[in-house]
């Protein structure tokens, strides 16, 4: 992947040029042309009038929220969806006009007046809230009328109002003046499953709830129910817009789901050799000793730890990849560095590439691997890399 042409353009924009990437202990690769490739397959498996929102909150899972949503929209996506305001803000000062969704709560006066400004469109979940924005957009002679998109809860118990009550929700928000509605929503809590059950439900629920905004005469300009594993299972949940933000990153939602579309992973975590060492038979690695050497072993100090988003439970559980080749960590990681044996490959100099996650030669090793190995979801993996860690755009 380095040989690839740099997208300088990213690290600029999400990280600043005060190092050059080739200079750094440790970096995140985003390749650009497997997001390029994933917003195409999902485009392709979507029904022309179906419309795809890239979720890139969270700084676009880890991987630099402008870059990403830049890509995605040159790609085929048309929409984007963040959690925050400044997520919002920061899009649209990176030069982003398509439309934003805030996908998370907003109600604060500061926060409504920043949605108006930047021409940002929320999330309403409540009639308090929506008298709020009504109330405060009054205030403030926004002179317009803001779109907004109603939340239903149709089971995942988090933010909107109860999908029995949609018809009263949704008239209230109709007659509020300053506001109108731009679609009809809901989330799904159990998409990723193989028991389609809860799933089946929430999709009733929901078909319920929009015949019953329908017989009170309202128009409904939009729709929308799938995340990226609803995307994937079923085309009739994919109603005239789907929100994808883990597939758009080139990870499967669920191992049952790897097989309806071809997805690249987008992220690599790449780190350097720091010092090489040789220890002796019964020495100890590390903080408190975890790892005692079986025999001599030639040790690679690697210029990464946990404060850079290596969690520290992996400690003695991972794998890295050098010269193409599976090596073993050992010892506990520590905050910026952590420790392989490094025997099994012969004249290993300081400098070389280190691959944590991603692929060199025919192995590779992803964020459902160290998912796996510490009980969680590949979600929490790519999100936690911090921001010391520059992102490099590669094509």
């Amino acid at each position: 992947m380095l040989s690839r042409k740099l997208a300088s353009s990213m690290a600029s924009q999400e990280q600043g040029d005060t190092y050059a990437w080739f200079s750094q202990r440790a970096w995140v690769e985003i390749d650009l042309e497997a997001l390029s490739h994933n917003v195409r397959q999902l485009k392709q498996f979507l029904s022309p009038r179906t419309q795809l929102m890239a979720v890139v909150k969270a700084d676009a899972y880890g991987h630099g929220a402008v870059t990403v949503a830049q890509t995605a929209l040159q790609s085929g996506a048309s929409w984007l969806g963040v959690a925050t305001v400044p997520e919002g803000i920061q899009l649209r000062e990176g030069g982003i006009k398509a439309p934003i969704l805030i996908l998370g709560a907003a109600h604060t006066p500061e926060q409504i007046q920043a949605i108006a400004q930047w021409q940002l469109q929320p999330t309403i979940g409540s009639p308090k809230q929506a008298l709020i924005f009504s109330n405060t957009l009054e205030n403030i002679q926004f002179g317009s009328s803001l779109p907004v998109h109603i939340k239903l809860d149709t089971g995942m118990s988090r933010l909107g109002t109860n999908w029995q009550q949609a018809g009263e929700f949704v008239q209230l928000v109709d007659r509020l003046p300053n506001l109108h509605i731009a679609s009809v929503y809901s989330h799904l809590a159990t998409a990723d499953s193989p028991d389609p059950s809860i799933m089946t439900e929430q999709h009733r629920r929901f078909e319920e709830a929009i015949a019953q905004i329908k017989s009170l005469g309202i128009k409904i300009p939009s729709l929308h129910l799938a995340n990226s594993a609803a995307t994937l299972t079923n085309p009739q949940l994919h109603y005239d817009m789907v929100r994808v933000g883990l597939a758009v990153y080139g990870l499967y939602p669920a191992p049952h789901l790897q097989n309806s579309i071809d997805l690249k992973p987008v992220l690599q975590v790449q780190a350097r050799v720091t010092h090489i060492k040789t220890i002796a038979a019964g020495t100890g690695v590390s903080y408190g000793h975890q790892f005692i050497a079986p025999q001599e072993m030639r040790l690679a100090v690697v210029g990464i730890g946990y404060a850079d988003g290596v969690p520290r439970n992996l400690s003695n559980k991972m794998q890295v990849l050098i010269r193409g080749q599976r090596v073993p960590q050992i010892g506990a990681i520590t905050m910026d560095q952590l420790m392989v044996d490094a025997s099994s490959v012969p004249d290993i100099q300081e400098g070389e590439i280190v691959t944590l996650l991603g692929e060199q030669g025919q192995e590779k090793i992803s964020a459902d691997d160290w998912a796996e190995k510490l009980n969680t979801i590949s979600w929490e993996i790519l999100c936690g890399f911090k921001h010391r860690l520059p992102r490099v755009g590669v094509m």
